[in-house]
């Protein structure tokens, strides 16, 4: 009896595709792992609010020269490993003395939340012209492939730290200090607008393959419209590709926006980032090397798993896997 069906009372019942993808999935005990530890992440950034709450500090509040007694005369922590003890579990930062828990939960936060709004926006553009080049062809496709062609051109990590300034001044005049909410908004249009052309070109060439298949020559002869047959026929097909290549873009962002900070055209002081907290990290890592090790060994652990998530995830969706 086939793999691909199971018996139900006297009568044998064949599994969906997302069947079949889960049971492959669920056997893979990396991709399972990968997965719990990509939600922690995301738990973890979701509930940094209520972990601040629970510990009673806070990413701002600078305990060290509120208590000098913390930090020595050079601004390092007095007590051995950054500062780590029952009040500060993770230290104090050096200098101004803030908790480094705090910091890193809500750098967490932050970090994700741009990475997620980033890849969300890649995958739609992608959906839409990737998909559109291939399917309607002719001018469409030439004028879209040249314009992905023209965008993929671009040294992508010079282009960032270029245009994050200049994005900025079109929402804040530059003697004016800019906002928070701003700089985000600045990020997530630089890295969207500079990062969803491979994904575009995979649905390309994947839509492509499937414009001549016979279930869409049938859907063009039963009289649907283009819109119909991307959206029913062409779209469902493409899922495959779509997730895989979106689970390897979001750490890929998440690693971007942490280094436009760390180069200082990112997020600013006061706000908790991740890159932030290496820029720092890199400045005091010869007199203490403890503060560096928790946002690095984080970010490593998650760019890992959410790699191997993406390799068990591609796993999953090939049919000729067997597991």
């Amino acid at each position: 009896m086939s793999s691909d069906t199971q018996v139900v009372g006297t009568e044998l019942v064949g599994r969906s595709p997302g069947q079949l993808m889960w049971r492959r999935f669920r056997r893979d005990r990396v991709g399972v792992v990968s997965a719990c530890i990509v939600l922690s992440f995301f738990l973890v950034g979701l509930l940094a609010p209520v972990i601040s709450w629970l510990y009673g500090k806070d990413p701002y509040t600078r305990y060290g020269q509120k208590d000098p007694s913390l930090l020595n005369e050079f601004g390092y922590p007095v007590k051995p490993n950054g500062g780590i003890d029952g009040e500060f579990w993770f230290g104090l930062e050096p200098g101004l003395g803030r908790d480094v828990l705090t910091q890193l939960v809500y750098g967490i936060r932050t970090s994700l939340l741009i990475a997620l709004a980033v890849t969300v926006l890649a995958t739609l553009t992608a959906i839409v012209l990737g998909i559109a080049a291939g399917y309607l062809g002719g001018r469409t496709d030439f004028l879209i492939s040249r314009f992905i062609d023209l965008l993929m051109a671009f040294p992508n990590q010079l282009f960032f730290v270029a245009f994050l300034p200049i994005v900025t001044t079109l929402f804040v005049d530059p003697r004016e200090e800019t906002p928070t909410y701003v700089r985000v908004v600045s990020i997530v249009v630089v890295l969207w607008v500079l990062g969803w052309m491979t994904l575009g070109r995979i649905l390309r060439g994947a839509t492509l393959a499937l414009r001549e298949r016979e279930f869409v020559e049938a859907a063009k002869v039963s009289g649907a419209s283009p819109w119909r047959i991307i959206r029913k026929e062409l779209l469902p097909n493409v899922v495959s590709p779509m997730l895989v290549q979106s689970t390897y873009m979001l750490p890929n962002f998440v690693t971007t926006a942490a280094a436009l900070s760390y180069l200082g055209v990112g997020l600013v002081e006061p706000t908790p980032d991740w890159g932030r907290m290496f820029a720092i990290g890199a400045e005091v890592y010869r007199a203490d090397i403890t503060y560096m090790f928790f946002p690095g060994v984080s970010l490593v652990v998650f760019v890992v798993a959410f790699n191997l998530l993406g390799d068990s995830v591609r796993d999953a969706f090939d049919p000729k896997t067997i597991r």
